[in-house]
Protein backbone atom coordinates (compact mmCIF):
# COMPACT_ATOMS: atom_id res chain seq x y z
CA UNK A 1 0.00 0.00 0.00
CA UNK A 2 0.68 3.26 -0.70
CA UNK A 3 2.62 5.26 2.42
CA UNK A 4 0.60 8.17 2.77
CA UNK A 5 0.84 10.77 5.96
CA UNK A 6 -1.34 13.25 7.41
CA UNK A 7 0.98 14.27 10.06
CA UNK A 8 2.23 17.90 9.31
CA UNK A 9 5.67 18.68 10.73
CA UNK A 10 3.54 21.12 13.39
CA UNK A 11 1.58 18.25 14.54
CA UNK A 12 5.81 16.67 15.39
CA UNK A 13 6.27 19.90 16.91
CA UNK A 14 3.49 20.34 19.38
CA UNK A 15 3.60 16.37 20.09
CA UNK A 16 7.36 16.49 21.08
CA UNK A 17 7.03 19.57 23.44
CA UNK A 18 3.69 18.07 24.59
CA UNK A 19 1.63 20.99 23.58
CA UNK A 20 -0.89 19.15 20.92
CA UNK A 21 -4.21 20.12 22.89
CA UNK A 22 -6.04 18.46 20.14
CA UNK A 23 -4.28 15.26 20.05
CA UNK A 24 -7.27 13.30 19.41
CA UNK A 25 -7.66 14.71 16.11
CA UNK A 26 -4.46 13.40 15.04
CA UNK A 27 -3.76 10.47 16.36
CA UNK A 28 -6.30 7.53 16.58
CA UNK A 29 -8.80 6.37 13.84
CA UNK A 30 -10.40 9.14 11.76
CA UNK A 31 -12.40 8.86 9.08
CA UNK A 32 -11.68 10.93 5.88
CA UNK A 33 -12.67 11.25 1.90
CA UNK A 34 -12.86 7.04 1.36
CA UNK A 35 -10.91 5.60 4.06
CA UNK A 36 -9.94 5.42 7.37
CA UNK A 37 -6.26 7.28 8.66
CA UNK A 38 -4.76 5.73 11.30
CA UNK A 39 -2.68 7.06 14.07
CA UNK A 40 -0.52 5.69 17.34
CA UNK A 41 2.76 6.78 19.33
CA UNK A 42 5.05 4.08 19.53
CA UNK A 43 8.31 5.54 19.63
CA UNK A 44 10.32 1.63 20.19
CA UNK A 45 8.79 -0.73 18.21
CA UNK A 46 10.79 -1.89 15.65
CA UNK A 47 7.64 -1.83 13.16
CA UNK A 48 3.84 -1.66 13.69
CA UNK A 49 0.85 -3.22 11.50
CA UNK A 50 -2.61 -2.11 11.70
CA UNK A 51 -5.28 -5.05 11.45
CA UNK A 52 -9.35 -5.44 11.22
CA UNK A 53 -12.11 -6.89 10.23
CA UNK A 54 -11.52 -5.19 7.05
CA UNK A 55 -8.10 -6.93 6.41
CA UNK A 56 -9.09 -10.64 7.96
CA UNK A 57 -6.82 -9.73 11.03
CA UNK A 58 -4.35 -10.49 9.10
CA UNK A 59 -1.26 -9.68 11.31
CA UNK A 60 1.34 -7.98 9.10
CA UNK A 61 -0.74 -7.15 5.86
CA UNK A 62 -1.00 -3.29 6.52
CA UNK A 63 2.73 -1.95 7.80
CA UNK A 64 2.49 1.49 8.91
CA UNK A 65 4.64 4.22 8.46
CA UNK A 66 7.14 5.95 11.39
CA UNK A 67 7.97 9.52 11.76
CA UNK A 68 10.45 10.89 14.11
CA UNK A 69 8.20 11.31 16.84
CA UNK A 70 8.16 7.53 16.80
CA UNK A 71 4.42 8.20 15.40
CA UNK A 72 2.50 5.27 12.89
CA UNK A 73 0.00 6.05 10.45
CA UNK A 74 -1.65 4.57 7.33
CA UNK A 75 -4.60 5.39 5.49
CA UNK A 76 -6.73 2.04 4.65
CA UNK A 77 -9.74 2.80 1.81
CA UNK A 78 -12.75 1.62 2.30
CA UNK A 79 -12.71 1.17 5.92
CA UNK A 80 -16.29 2.22 7.19
CA UNK A 81 -17.19 3.11 10.28
CA UNK A 82 -18.08 0.73 12.94
CA UNK A 83 -14.96 -1.65 11.94
CA UNK A 84 -13.20 -3.41 14.49
CA UNK A 85 -9.17 -2.85 14.76
CA UNK A 86 -6.10 -3.42 16.46
CA UNK A 87 -2.72 -2.60 16.14
CA UNK A 88 -0.17 -5.03 15.99
CA UNK A 89 3.17 -3.88 17.31
CA UNK A 90 6.63 -5.41 16.81
CA UNK A 91 9.09 -5.04 19.48
CA UNK A 92 13.08 -4.95 19.19
CA UNK A 93 12.68 -8.32 20.51
CA UNK A 94 10.45 -9.91 17.70
CA UNK A 95 7.65 -10.11 19.71
CA UNK A 96 3.94 -9.52 18.29
CA UNK A 97 1.81 -7.80 20.78
CA UNK A 98 -1.69 -7.20 19.50
CA UNK A 99 -3.08 -3.69 21.43
CA UNK A 100 -6.10 -1.45 21.35
CA UNK A 101 -5.86 2.11 20.27
CA UNK A 102 -5.04 4.27 23.44
CA UNK A 103 -6.99 7.19 21.70
CA UNK A 104 -9.98 5.07 20.77
CA UNK A 105 -13.22 6.91 20.36
CA UNK A 106 -15.15 3.41 21.12
CA UNK A 107 -14.59 0.11 21.79
CA UNK A 108 -16.29 -3.42 21.89
CA UNK A 109 -18.27 -4.50 24.82
CA UNK A 110 -16.57 -6.14 26.95
CA UNK A 111 -14.94 -9.06 27.49
CA UNK A 112 -13.97 -8.45 23.77
CA UNK A 113 -11.08 -5.66 23.65
CA UNK A 114 -10.93 -4.48 19.82
CA UNK A 115 -11.26 -0.75 19.34
CA UNK A 116 -13.67 0.78 17.01
CA UNK A 117 -14.10 3.00 14.07
CA UNK A 118 -16.66 5.69 15.46
CA UNK A 119 -17.16 9.56 14.95
CA UNK A 120 -17.47 11.91 17.55
CA UNK A 121 -18.47 15.13 15.18
CA UNK A 122 -21.64 15.99 13.89
CA UNK A 123 -23.99 16.05 17.01
CA UNK A 124 -26.40 19.00 17.39
CA UNK A 125 -26.16 20.55 20.87
CA UNK A 126 -28.89 22.04 22.39
CA UNK A 127 -27.57 25.60 24.02
CA UNK A 128 -26.55 25.41 27.61
CA UNK A 129 -24.99 28.05 29.98
CA UNK A 130 -22.91 26.47 32.97
CA UNK A 131 -22.98 29.06 35.90
CA UNK A 132 -20.20 27.91 37.89
CA UNK A 133 -20.57 30.70 40.10
CA UNK A 134 -24.42 29.48 41.06
CA UNK A 135 -24.91 26.85 43.40
CA UNK A 136 -23.68 23.26 43.45
CA UNK A 137 -25.36 20.65 44.53
CA UNK A 138 -23.74 17.20 43.51
CA UNK A 139 -24.93 13.78 42.72
CA UNK A 140 -22.54 11.41 42.80
CA UNK A 141 -23.93 8.32 40.41
CA UNK A 142 -22.65 5.02 39.35
CA UNK A 143 -25.04 4.30 36.13
CA UNK A 144 -24.67 0.50 36.08
CA UNK A 145 -25.98 0.24 39.61
CA UNK A 146 -28.45 3.44 39.77
CA UNK A 147 -30.78 1.57 37.97
CA UNK A 148 -30.10 -1.70 36.10
CA UNK A 149 -30.25 -2.41 32.81
CA UNK A 150 -30.12 1.53 31.92
CA UNK A 151 -28.51 2.29 28.59
CA UNK A 152 -26.85 6.27 28.68
CA UNK A 153 -30.57 7.51 26.98
CA UNK A 154 -33.33 6.14 29.78
CA UNK A 155 -30.46 7.31 32.42
CA UNK A 156 -30.67 10.65 30.98
CA UNK A 157 -34.00 10.79 30.95
CA UNK A 158 -34.55 8.93 34.63
CA UNK A 159 -31.80 10.88 36.71
CA UNK A 160 -32.56 14.14 34.77
CA UNK A 161 -36.07 14.25 36.21
CA UNK A 162 -35.29 12.62 39.24
CA UNK A 163 -32.44 15.20 40.14
CA UNK A 164 -34.71 17.73 39.05
CA UNK A 165 -37.42 16.95 42.02
CA UNK A 166 -34.51 16.48 44.38
CA UNK A 167 -33.03 19.78 43.87
CA UNK A 168 -29.42 18.83 42.82
CA UNK A 169 -27.41 21.20 40.16
CA UNK A 170 -25.05 18.73 39.13
CA UNK A 171 -24.34 14.70 38.18
CA UNK A 172 -21.32 13.61 38.64
CA UNK A 173 -20.71 10.35 37.32
CA UNK A 174 -18.32 7.34 38.44
CA UNK A 175 -15.82 6.79 35.35
CA UNK A 176 -17.40 6.55 32.23
CA UNK A 177 -14.21 6.15 30.18
CA UNK A 178 -13.90 2.04 29.01
CA UNK A 179 -12.81 0.21 31.10
CA UNK A 180 -12.20 -3.91 31.20
CA UNK A 181 -13.38 -4.79 34.85
CA UNK A 182 -16.41 -4.34 36.29
CA UNK A 183 -15.11 -4.64 39.82
CA UNK A 184 -12.82 -1.37 39.42
CA UNK A 185 -15.75 0.55 39.26
CA UNK A 186 -14.10 2.21 36.14
CA UNK A 187 -11.22 3.23 37.99
CA UNK A 188 -9.01 1.12 35.81
CA UNK A 189 -9.03 2.79 32.54
CA UNK A 190 -8.33 1.45 29.51
CA UNK A 191 -9.95 3.62 26.66
CA UNK A 192 -9.15 7.52 27.56
CA UNK A 193 -11.02 8.27 24.90
CA UNK A 194 -14.38 6.04 24.64
CA UNK A 195 -17.59 6.07 26.67
CA UNK A 196 -17.68 2.44 27.92
CA UNK A 197 -19.78 0.41 25.24
CA UNK A 198 -21.87 -1.21 28.43
CA UNK A 199 -24.18 1.32 28.27
CA UNK A 200 -24.82 2.65 24.87
CA UNK A 201 -22.67 4.46 21.96
CA UNK A 202 -20.72 7.57 21.67
CA UNK A 203 -24.00 9.09 20.20
CA UNK A 204 -25.74 7.76 23.19
CA UNK A 205 -23.16 9.58 25.79
CA UNK A 206 -23.65 12.70 23.56
CA UNK A 207 -27.12 12.14 24.15
CA UNK A 208 -26.98 11.67 28.01
CA UNK A 209 -25.06 15.13 28.36
CA UNK A 210 -26.79 17.17 26.17
CA UNK A 211 -30.71 15.65 27.82
CA UNK A 212 -29.04 16.48 31.35
CA UNK A 213 -28.06 20.36 29.89
CA UNK A 214 -31.70 20.78 28.58
CA UNK A 215 -33.06 20.10 32.04
CA UNK A 216 -30.45 22.13 33.39
CA UNK A 217 -28.20 19.61 34.93
CA UNK A 218 -24.34 20.28 35.07
CA UNK A 219 -22.23 16.75 33.84
CA UNK A 220 -19.09 16.41 35.62
CA UNK A 221 -17.11 13.28 34.94
CA UNK A 222 -14.84 11.65 36.96
CA UNK A 223 -11.78 11.00 35.32
CA UNK A 224 -8.14 8.79 36.27
CA UNK A 225 -4.71 9.95 35.10
CA UNK A 226 -3.30 8.43 38.00
CA UNK A 227 -2.59 5.11 37.01
CA UNK A 228 -3.77 2.36 34.78
CA UNK A 229 -4.71 -1.48 34.31
CA UNK A 230 -1.73 -3.78 33.57
CA UNK A 231 -3.96 -5.64 31.00
CA UNK A 232 -2.35 -6.92 27.85
CA UNK A 233 -4.46 -5.36 25.54
CA UNK A 234 -3.98 -1.98 26.71
CA UNK A 235 -1.21 1.21 27.30
CA UNK A 236 1.14 -1.82 29.73
CA UNK A 237 4.33 -1.82 27.85
CA UNK A 238 2.74 -0.47 25.08
CA UNK A 239 5.22 -1.17 22.64
CA UNK A 240 7.24 -3.66 24.39
CA UNK A 241 8.74 -0.76 26.66
CA UNK A 242 7.64 1.29 29.77
CA UNK A 243 6.07 3.76 27.21
CA UNK A 244 3.13 5.48 29.40
CA UNK A 245 4.33 4.13 32.84
CA UNK A 246 7.83 5.04 34.23
CA UNK A 247 10.66 2.87 33.73
CA UNK A 248 11.89 2.29 37.01
CA UNK A 249 9.43 -0.29 39.18
CA UNK A 250 9.81 2.14 42.39
CA UNK A 251 8.31 4.84 40.43
CA UNK A 252 5.78 3.28 37.74
CA UNK A 253 3.82 0.62 39.61
CA UNK A 254 1.32 0.86 42.56
CA UNK A 255 1.55 -1.92 44.57
CA UNK A 256 -1.51 -1.52 46.49
CA UNK A 257 -3.71 -1.17 43.58
CA UNK A 258 -1.69 -3.46 41.02
CA UNK A 259 -1.65 -0.97 38.37
CA UNK A 260 1.28 1.14 36.62
CA UNK A 261 1.79 5.14 37.26
CA UNK A 262 1.75 7.50 34.08
CA UNK A 263 5.52 8.47 33.41
CA UNK A 264 4.51 12.72 34.41
CA UNK A 265 8.35 12.91 33.08
CA UNK A 266 7.41 12.72 29.68
CA UNK A 267 5.84 15.40 28.10
CA UNK A 268 4.24 13.18 25.36
CA UNK A 269 2.63 10.85 27.95
CA UNK A 270 1.85 14.10 29.90
CA UNK A 271 0.04 15.27 26.36
CA UNK A 272 -1.93 11.97 25.91
CA UNK A 273 -3.51 13.07 29.42
CA UNK A 274 -4.25 16.49 28.81
CA UNK A 275 -5.69 15.65 25.42
CA UNK A 276 -8.18 13.23 27.04
CA UNK A 277 -9.31 15.97 29.54
CA UNK A 278 -10.22 18.33 27.19
CA UNK A 279 -11.49 15.79 24.31
CA UNK A 280 -14.62 15.36 26.87
CA UNK A 281 -15.22 19.22 26.90
CA UNK A 282 -14.90 19.53 23.56
CA UNK A 283 -16.64 16.16 22.31
CA UNK A 284 -18.89 15.66 25.20
CA UNK A 285 -19.64 19.33 26.37
CA UNK A 286 -19.15 18.16 29.85
CA UNK A 287 -18.61 20.50 32.52
CA UNK A 288 -15.99 19.70 34.92
CA UNK A 289 -13.56 17.31 35.96
CA UNK A 290 -12.66 15.28 39.23
CA UNK A 291 -9.59 14.01 39.53
CA UNK A 292 -9.00 11.04 41.07
CA UNK A 293 -6.41 9.96 43.52
CA UNK A 294 -4.38 13.19 43.52
CA UNK A 295 -1.97 12.33 46.41
CA UNK A 296 -1.17 8.92 44.45
CA UNK A 297 -0.36 11.60 41.62
CA UNK A 298 1.72 14.10 43.58
CA UNK A 299 3.50 11.78 46.88
CA UNK A 300 6.37 9.43 45.17
CA UNK A 301 6.03 7.61 48.46
CA UNK A 302 2.32 6.64 48.20
CA UNK A 303 1.48 3.38 49.76
CA UNK A 304 5.08 2.50 48.94
CA UNK A 305 7.66 1.34 51.72
CA UNK A 306 10.22 2.62 49.29
CA UNK A 307 10.84 5.49 47.10
CA UNK A 308 12.71 7.15 45.08
CA UNK A 309 12.94 11.01 46.40
CA UNK A 310 12.86 13.81 43.92
CA UNK A 311 16.09 15.93 43.03
CA UNK A 312 15.45 17.91 46.42
CA UNK A 313 15.07 15.00 48.30
CA UNK A 314 11.60 15.10 49.01
CA UNK A 315 8.73 13.03 48.74
CA UNK A 316 6.86 14.99 46.37
CA UNK A 317 6.82 14.03 42.70
CA UNK A 318 7.62 17.69 40.96
CA UNK A 319 6.92 16.48 37.74
CA UNK A 320 3.08 15.32 38.06
CA UNK A 321 2.62 18.51 40.23
CA UNK A 322 3.88 20.55 37.29
CA UNK A 323 1.40 18.56 34.72
CA UNK A 324 -1.60 19.40 36.96
CA UNK A 325 -0.64 22.81 36.47
CA UNK A 326 -0.75 22.54 33.59
CA UNK A 327 -3.95 20.39 32.97
CA UNK A 328 -5.48 23.19 35.63
CA UNK A 329 -4.45 25.98 33.11
CA UNK A 330 -5.08 24.17 29.77
CA UNK A 331 -9.11 23.42 30.28
CA UNK A 332 -9.77 26.96 32.18
CA UNK A 333 -8.35 28.58 29.23
CA UNK A 334 -10.09 26.90 26.62
CA UNK A 335 -13.18 26.27 29.32
CA UNK A 336 -13.23 29.35 31.72
CA UNK A 337 -16.85 27.91 33.19
CA UNK A 338 -15.30 24.47 33.89
CA UNK A 339 -15.20 22.93 37.47
CA UNK A 340 -11.79 21.51 38.33
CA UNK A 341 -11.96 18.80 41.46
CA UNK A 342 -9.28 17.62 42.83
CA UNK A 343 -10.04 13.62 45.18
CA UNK A 344 -6.80 14.61 47.36
CA UNK A 345 -6.11 13.28 50.82
CA UNK A 346 -2.87 15.03 50.95
CA UNK A 347 -1.95 16.87 53.32
CA UNK A 348 -0.14 18.97 50.43
CA UNK A 349 -0.92 23.22 50.71
CA UNK A 350 -2.68 24.71 48.00
CA UNK A 351 -4.32 22.28 46.18
CA UNK A 352 -7.45 25.68 45.10
CA UNK A 353 -5.03 27.99 44.81
CA UNK A 354 -4.15 29.91 41.96
CA UNK A 355 -0.02 29.79 42.95
CA UNK A 356 -0.57 26.02 44.09
CA UNK A 357 -2.15 23.77 41.71
CA UNK A 358 -5.04 25.81 40.76
CA UNK A 359 -8.10 23.50 41.37
CA UNK A 360 -11.49 24.88 41.39
CA UNK A 361 -12.69 22.31 44.83
CA UNK A 362 -10.36 19.79 47.04
CA UNK A 363 -12.86 16.98 47.82
CA UNK A 364 -13.24 17.70 51.90
CA UNK A 365 -11.99 13.86 52.78
CA UNK A 366 -10.72 15.80 56.46
CA UNK A 367 -14.34 16.75 56.77
CA UNK A 368 -16.00 13.12 55.91
CA UNK A 369 -13.54 11.01 58.61
CA UNK A 370 -14.14 13.70 61.40
CA UNK A 371 -17.90 13.69 60.52
CA UNK A 372 -18.25 10.32 60.49
CA UNK A 373 -16.43 9.83 63.10
CA UNK A 374 -18.40 11.81 65.26
CA UNK A 375 -22.01 10.64 64.07
CA UNK A 376 -21.26 7.08 64.26
CA UNK A 377 -19.84 8.02 68.38
CA UNK A 378 -22.68 6.65 70.92
CA UNK A 379 -24.67 9.44 71.66
CA UNK A 380 -23.77 9.72 75.47
CA UNK A 381 -19.88 9.70 74.05
CA UNK A 382 -19.99 12.86 72.01
CA UNK A 383 -17.86 15.28 72.36
CA UNK A 384 -18.79 18.65 70.07
CA UNK A 385 -14.96 19.35 70.05
CA UNK A 386 -14.53 16.14 67.98
CA UNK A 387 -16.39 17.80 65.12
CA UNK A 388 -15.68 21.48 65.68
CA UNK A 389 -12.30 20.58 64.70
CA UNK A 390 -13.73 20.81 61.13
CA UNK A 391 -13.86 24.75 61.61
CA UNK A 392 -10.04 24.46 61.66
CA UNK A 393 -9.27 23.69 58.17
CA UNK A 394 -12.28 24.47 55.96
CA UNK A 395 -11.50 27.67 54.26
CA UNK A 396 -7.69 26.67 54.19
CA UNK A 397 -8.74 25.20 50.78
CA UNK A 398 -12.08 25.76 48.62
CA UNK A 399 -13.77 22.57 49.40
CA UNK A 400 -16.60 19.93 48.33
CA UNK A 401 -17.81 18.06 51.47
CA UNK A 402 -18.61 14.95 50.22
CA UNK A 403 -20.50 12.12 51.82
CA UNK A 404 -19.34 9.75 48.56
CA UNK A 405 -19.17 5.90 47.58
CA UNK A 406 -15.88 5.42 48.98
CA UNK A 407 -17.72 5.21 52.62
CA UNK A 408 -20.52 2.92 52.08
CA UNK A 409 -18.46 0.20 50.88
CA UNK A 410 -15.84 -2.88 52.07
CA UNK A 411 -17.43 -2.97 55.23
CA UNK A 412 -18.32 0.47 56.34
CA UNK A 413 -21.98 0.19 56.19
CA UNK A 414 -24.42 2.27 54.55
CA UNK A 415 -24.98 5.82 56.13
CA UNK A 416 -28.03 4.65 57.52
CA UNK A 417 -26.71 2.11 59.15
CA UNK A 418 -23.48 3.91 60.23
CA UNK A 419 -25.87 6.13 62.60
CA UNK A 420 -25.67 4.79 66.37
CA UNK A 421 -29.09 3.59 68.22
CA UNK A 422 -32.69 2.05 67.46
CA UNK A 423 -34.35 2.56 63.98
CA UNK A 424 -36.15 5.87 64.69
CA UNK A 425 -32.88 6.98 65.90
CA UNK A 426 -30.82 5.89 63.01
CA UNK A 427 -33.15 8.04 60.84
CA UNK A 428 -33.11 10.77 62.86
CA UNK A 429 -29.19 11.15 62.70
CA UNK A 430 -29.18 10.52 58.30
CA UNK A 431 -31.55 13.51 58.61
CA UNK A 432 -28.81 15.65 60.77
CA UNK A 433 -26.32 13.94 58.73
CA UNK A 434 -27.56 15.46 55.42
CA UNK A 435 -28.17 18.69 56.97
CA UNK A 436 -24.73 18.94 58.33
CA UNK A 437 -23.49 18.65 54.88
CA UNK A 438 -25.45 21.33 53.67
CA UNK A 439 -24.69 23.89 56.53
CA UNK A 440 -21.25 22.31 56.33
CA UNK A 441 -18.99 25.68 54.45
CA UNK A 442 -18.22 23.96 50.89
CA UNK A 443 -19.90 22.42 47.77
CA UNK A 444 -22.12 19.44 49.06
CA UNK A 445 -21.77 16.63 47.35
CA UNK A 446 -24.16 12.76 47.78
CA UNK A 447 -23.49 9.42 46.81
CA UNK A 448 -26.65 7.58 44.92
CA UNK A 449 -29.06 5.68 47.76
CA UNK A 450 -28.35 7.44 50.90
CA UNK A 451 -31.24 9.50 49.86
CA UNK A 452 -33.88 7.08 49.97
CA UNK A 453 -32.40 5.47 53.17
CA UNK A 454 -30.67 2.41 51.96
CA UNK A 455 -29.74 -0.26 54.39
CA UNK A 456 -27.55 -1.98 52.83
CA UNK A 457 -23.92 -1.08 51.29
CA UNK A 458 -23.26 -0.17 47.54
CA UNK A 459 -22.76 -3.22 45.16
CA UNK A 460 -21.86 -2.23 41.88
CA UNK A 461 -23.60 -5.30 40.51
CA UNK A 462 -27.02 -4.63 41.82
CA UNK A 463 -29.45 -1.50 41.84
CA UNK A 464 -30.16 0.73 44.58
CA UNK A 465 -32.93 -1.09 46.38
CA UNK A 466 -36.00 1.11 45.13
CA UNK A 467 -38.65 -1.01 45.89
CA UNK A 468 -38.11 -0.10 49.80
CA UNK A 469 -37.12 3.76 49.42
CA UNK A 470 -37.66 6.31 52.22
CA UNK A 471 -39.58 9.10 50.43
CA UNK A 472 -39.73 11.06 53.62
CA UNK A 473 -35.68 10.95 54.17
CA UNK A 474 -36.12 12.08 50.12
CA UNK A 475 -38.66 14.74 51.04
CA UNK A 476 -36.01 15.78 54.23
CA UNK A 477 -32.94 16.25 51.00
CA UNK A 478 -35.46 17.57 48.78
CA UNK A 479 -36.04 20.75 51.15
CA UNK A 480 -32.09 20.89 52.21
CA UNK A 481 -31.17 21.55 48.70
CA UNK A 482 -33.93 24.43 48.09
CA UNK A 483 -32.33 26.25 51.00
CA UNK A 484 -29.21 25.18 50.31
CA UNK A 485 -29.99 26.72 46.67
CA UNK A 486 -32.07 29.71 47.59
CA UNK A 487 -28.85 31.71 49.84
CA UNK A 488 -26.97 29.60 51.63
CA UNK A 489 -24.96 28.74 49.10
CA UNK A 490 -23.39 32.31 49.04
CA UNK A 491 -21.55 31.63 52.15
CA UNK A 492 -19.50 28.74 51.61
CA UNK A 493 -16.50 30.23 51.26
CA UNK A 494 -17.32 32.76 53.93
CA UNK A 495 -14.54 32.78 56.68
CA UNK A 496 -16.92 35.47 58.48
CA UNK A 497 -18.78 32.10 59.82
CA UNK A 498 -19.54 31.91 63.97
CA UNK A 499 -20.60 28.87 65.87
CA UNK A 500 -21.15 28.65 69.24
CA UNK A 501 -21.05 25.66 71.79
CA UNK A 502 -23.20 24.49 74.59
CA UNK A 503 -26.06 22.02 75.13
CA UNK A 504 -25.94 21.67 71.40
CA UNK A 505 -24.19 23.58 68.55
CA UNK A 506 -24.90 26.73 67.16
CA UNK A 507 -23.71 27.89 63.61
CA UNK A 508 -24.47 31.45 61.69
CA UNK A 509 -23.35 31.54 58.25
CA UNK A 510 -25.10 34.11 55.59
CA UNK A 511 -27.32 35.17 57.83
CA UNK A 512 -28.70 31.54 58.54
CA UNK A 513 -28.65 30.13 61.54
CA UNK A 514 -28.93 26.36 62.60
CA UNK A 515 -28.94 24.53 65.60
CA UNK A 516 -27.75 20.87 65.90
CA UNK A 517 -28.85 19.28 68.92
CA UNK A 518 -26.54 15.98 68.58
CA UNK A 519 -28.00 14.71 71.80
CA UNK A 520 -31.07 12.60 73.18
CA UNK A 521 -31.89 15.33 75.15
CA UNK A 522 -34.68 17.92 74.46
CA UNK A 523 -33.99 21.86 74.76
CA UNK A 524 -36.55 24.62 75.54
CA UNK A 525 -35.62 26.83 72.79
CA UNK A 526 -37.57 29.80 71.06
CA UNK A 527 -38.09 28.79 67.30
CA UNK A 528 -39.03 31.14 64.61
CA UNK A 529 -42.08 30.80 63.00
CA UNK A 530 -41.95 28.54 59.21
CA UNK A 531 -38.17 27.33 60.32
CA UNK A 532 -36.63 24.12 58.58
CA UNK A 533 -36.25 21.29 60.93
CA UNK A 534 -35.75 17.91 60.34
CA UNK A 535 -38.00 16.68 62.96
CA UNK A 536 -40.83 17.48 60.89
CA UNK A 537 -43.50 14.87 60.46
CA UNK A 538 -43.01 14.97 56.61
CA UNK A 539 -39.73 13.65 57.58
CA UNK A 540 -40.52 11.39 59.49
CA UNK A 541 -40.25 13.17 62.56
CA UNK A 542 -42.55 13.84 65.62
CA UNK A 543 -43.26 17.57 64.85
CA UNK A 544 -42.21 18.41 68.43
CA UNK A 545 -41.57 22.56 69.84
CA UNK A 546 -38.02 23.71 71.63
CA UNK A 547 -35.17 21.60 70.16
CA UNK A 548 -36.02 17.91 70.29
CA UNK A 549 -33.57 15.22 70.51
CA UNK A 550 -31.37 14.28 67.18
CA UNK A 551 -32.78 17.88 65.44
CA UNK A 552 -31.16 20.26 63.55
CA UNK A 553 -33.36 23.64 62.75
CA UNK A 554 -32.66 25.96 60.18
CA UNK A 555 -33.33 29.36 59.52
CA UNK A 556 -32.73 32.78 57.65
CA UNK A 557 -32.96 35.55 59.50
CA UNK A 558 -33.37 38.19 57.06
CA UNK A 559 -36.86 36.42 56.01
CA UNK A 560 -38.33 34.49 58.57
CA UNK A 561 -40.72 36.33 61.16
CA UNK A 562 -40.36 36.00 64.62
CA UNK A 563 -43.36 34.59 66.79
CA UNK A 564 -45.16 37.05 68.77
Amino acid sequence: MEETTLISPTDIELFMRGVHYELYNLLGAHQKEGGVHFALWAKNAAQVYLAGDFNQWQEKSLPMHRNEAGIWDIFVPGVAEGSQYKYVIETKEGHLLWKADPFAFYSQLRPETASVVANVDGYEWAPFEHNKEGPISIYEVHIGSWKKGLGYRDAAHELAKYCIDLGFTHIELMPITEYPLDASWGYQVSGYFAPTARYGTVRDFQYFVDHMHKNGIGVILDWVPSHFPTDGFSLAQFDGTPLFEYSHPLMGFHPQWNTYIFDYASPRVCNFLLASALFWFDKYHIDGLRIDAVESIIMRDFAKQDFIPNIHGGRENLEAMNFLKHLNAAVKERYPKAIMCAEDSSYHAGITHQEGLNFDYKWALGWMTDTFNFFQTPFEHRDLSRITCIFDYIFTERFIVPLSHDEVVHEKRSLLEKMPGDEGQKLAGLRMLFAWMFCSPGRPLLFMGAEIAQKGEWNFSESLDWERANHQIQKCLRDLNKIYCSGLFESDFDAGMKWEIGDYFTLRRGGYVALFNFTTNAYSVEIPEGAFTTDSPDYGGMGRAGLPPLTTIIYDEKRISKPA
